[in-house]
């Protein structure tokens, strides 16, 4: 093949990607983590009416100040006193007022014989402010913890 169509074409395709569209720039990404569990936490808020197969902890969370950043997780703890399952999790956004809280779960997964508890923690700005000292939970039934108090992280 002769050299000149080649040349030729190779400046044609050079030309043709040089005119194109500057690339548009990236979406800009969700601002903080806040606005993400802001997010998590209102569809928490809207779980609807409890399935047959599935069983509740409820309660309110005292001392959250606002915008503070809560989760709280169900699991199963071995005998040193370290989580081994997650059971359920949810995360909330504190409002400096009592932080209603329903956590579901699968009785079936409640392990018979082994430690369960509830544990919780809040962070503002990335920093563990405040925790939920553990809350033995001994059988897998819908229940209502009442006001649970959050106290300062060591």
């Amino acid at each position: 093949m002769p050299l000149r169509p080649l040349v030729l074409l190779s400046l044609v395709g050079l030309l043709a990607a040089c005119s194109s569209e500057a690339p548009k720039p990236a979406e800009p990404k969700p601002g903080p983590a806040s606005t993400q569990a802001q997010k998590k936490a209102h569809s928490a808020a809207d779980l609807g009416p409890l399935p047959a197969f599935q069983r509740e902890l409820s309660g309110s969370l005292q001392n959250v100040p606002a915008g503070a950043e809560v989760e709280l997780a169900l699991l199963v703890i071995d005998d040193r006193g370290r989580p081994q399952q997650l059971l359920a999790s949810s995360s909330l956004i504190g409002n400096n007022q009592a932080l209603p809280f329903r956590l579901r779960f699968n009785p079936e997964a409640f392990p018979g014989g082994a430690r369960v508890e509830l544990r919780g923690r809040a962070s503002q700005s990335g920093q563990l402010i405040l925790h939920l000292p553990a809350l033995r939970i001994e059988q897998p039934t819908t229940q209502a913890l009442g006001a649970l108090q959050l106290v300062k992280a060591p």
